[in-house]
């Protein structure tokens, strides 16, 4: 048979069917993706299997629709895309999937074997090197250059994709070897059960004692806490030593918003930033304290850090720490223990807190005659409030406040790279673990819609809420058919302010004038009206109750908002 175009034979097995049936031998039970015709042999094999295929319409909104359902479902998700174009379009969803620890199993075709090894053979997509572009981007790649190598490749991907940290892979398989008869039986069972990352017991040791020790103990939450599912050890962890918590943006929902001790995540703010810095132990969990977790690298801390992660390479990568390399399940559930085996602590200790310490910092977290943990968290957010009160954003809190209403407690929300997004990441109550997705990872637009179809596609039982700008929104309109297609419960808010409007923000505050940030943009209602999905234009006094019907409605909806928000004014430039 033609290397270059499969027959019409019907019924026979292929590699193809190698791939679909490691898949489903290891739990898969949905896949994301777009055909190519390298990868033919793939998606004929998916009509002879118990896979559910969902196709996107740009193979980086699929990308992004996997990276969601694996954050919602704490799995795999098998995203599978052809060769060249198809297969780099991918590579910004999976540099998403990286920064967010999303377990995205991307598998691509390749040019037939003979074209691969880096001469220019002239096939089609070719590149020459094609997984060298994967490289830099995801955990791990793998190749099958034989069909009897598929499922141990498929089985070896998975595993790395699960392991601790969770991440995006890239499998390549060459088109030829997804047509050859394979000469093996079907796959029975496989075992990709990843490695569990423990911590060392002396560093736990250490580690409690530092705890148990201090008088000002501050957790900060990250990411890592919610992939792991490790709210339940968090939580026990932080009432065992009355440590107030903070989450990291991408940590939102691993900690009870309304709690006493809870921080809650305004990590952009001077006072927040003080506030950890002048823990004398801050157990960092699950996050690398980058860019965003530190203020804009502001944070320096004057006590102890203790820092729990599972990247090896985010581990002391900014701040020197106890380091322990662990899973933040394992790690927090050995410490829960260990500190339930000491004396209690004595917080009346705190009164003998030293003076010295910034300014509204020690004195609100347990210096001299310092109230309780939960009132220097009360003290905390109130200057919180104060400092965001008087910035006159009364329409963007009223903006926010409504989402939050409409938005029923169960339902998950997708934010793209947007204003109202940063607000949120600050802001916003989730109301339950694992309930808020953003793309602050890797910052790139067009998440917040085709993650929704993902999570939709996770849990078609409940309402699913997008936000985008109108600049990211034409990133994905495209997949307003898809919704449509598939009748998926998704809501997506468009704020239209005409541009990119937090580029307009920081071109404007630093050089006078923005370039290149407005944008002439369709009539989204109209537009949406045309793919068959129900749309409304509301205004911040009607979107409250627009945005409610819309998800209280079945299959898909888009509400526009035409507004010009603004952002809060940042503290890391005065710091």
């Amino acid at each position: 048979m033609s290397t270059t175009h499969p027959t019409a034979t019907q019924h026979r097995r292929t590699g193809g069917d190698l791939v679909v049936e490691s898949l489903a031998a290891l739990g898969a039970r949905t896949v994301f993706g777009l055909p190519g015709q390298h990868a033919l042999g793939v998606f004929d094999a998916l009509r002879r299997s118990t896979l559910r295929y969902v196709g996107l319409r740009v193979e980086n909104n699929a990308g992004f629709a996997a990276d969601a359902y694996a954050r919602a479902t704490h799995g795999v998700a098998p995203l599978l895309v052809s060769t060249g174009p198809g297969a780099l379009m991918t590579l910004a969803a999976l540099q998403e999937a990286a920064a967010g620890s999303a377990a995205v199993l991307a598998i691509g075709s390749q040019v037939p074997l003979a074209g691969i090894g880096g001469g220019r053979h002239g096939y089609l997509h070719e590149l020459t090197d094609q997984s060298a572009s994967f490289r830099g981007v995801v955990k791990s790649v793998h190749t099958a250059r034989t069909a009897s190598q598929i499922p141990s490749a498929v089985a070896a991907a998975w595993e790395s994709a699960l392991s601790a940290p969770h991440g995006p892979v890239w499998l390549e398989i060459p088109q030829d070897v997804l047509l050859a008869e394979p000469g093996i039986p079907p796959v029975g069972e496989l075992d990709a059960t990843p490695r569990e990352l423990l911590p060392r017991p002396e560093l736990i040791a250490a580690a409690a004692d530092l705890l148990t020790g201090a008088r000002r103990p501050v957790i900060l939450a990250g990411g890592g806490v919610v992939r792991a599912g490790a709210e339940e050890e968090l939580l026990a962890l932080a009432e065992q030593l009355g440590a107030p918590v903070a989450t990291t943006f991408g940590g939102k929902g691993a900690f009870p918003w309304e709690h006493p001790l809870s921080l809650q995540s305004w990590l952009e703010d001077r006072y927040t930033t003080t506030f950890l810095e002048d823990a004398d132990t801050l157990l960092v969990v699950g996050s690398g304290l980058g860019e965003l977790s530190s203020n804009y690298h502001t944070f320096r801390p004057l006590g102890q850090v203790v820092q729990i992660e599972a990247d090896l390479g985010k581990l002391e990568s900014n701040h020197a720490a106890l380091g322990i390399h662990a899973d933040a399940r394992a790690a927090l559930a050995a410490l829960v223990k260990e500190v339930g085996e000491r004396e209690p602590r004595d917080t009346g200790a705190a009164e003998e807190a030293g003076e010295a310490g910034g300014a509204g910092g020690v004195e609100a977290a347990g210096g001299a005659g310092a109230p309780a943990p939960e009132a220097a968290v009360s003290d905390l957010l109130a200057r919180v409030r104060d400092r965001i009160a008087g910035q006159q954003l009364d329409l963007e809190q009223q903006v926010l406040a409504s989402v939050r209403e409409a938005l029923p407690d169960g339902a998950v929300s997708c934010w793209d790279m947007t204003i109202l997004a940063y607000w949120a990441w600050s802001a916003f109550d989730p109301r339950r673990t694992n309930a808020l997705h953003s793309a602050q990872g890797a910052g790139g637009l067009g998440y917040g819609f085709p993650a929704a179809l993902g999570v939709a596609v996770a849990d078609p039982a409940r309402p699913v809420l997008a936000v985008s700008g109108d600049g990211g929104a034409m990133y994905s309109i495209a997949e307003l058919a898809t919704a449509r297609q598939y009748d998926l419960p998704v809501t997506w808010l468009i704020v239209d302010d005409g541009g990119y409007g937090i580029l307009r923000e920081y071109m404007t505050d630093a050089f006078g004038e923005a370039t290149a940030t407005e944008l002439t943009r369709p009539d989204f209602v109209a537009l949406a009206a045309s793919f068959g999905v129900p749309a409304v234009r509301t205004s911040p006094e009607r979107l409250r109750t627009d945005l409610a019907a819309a998800l209280a409605a079945t299959g898909p909806s888009v509400v526009v908002l035409p507004a010009r928000l603004r952002m809060f004014a940042p503290t890391h430039l005065s710091s």
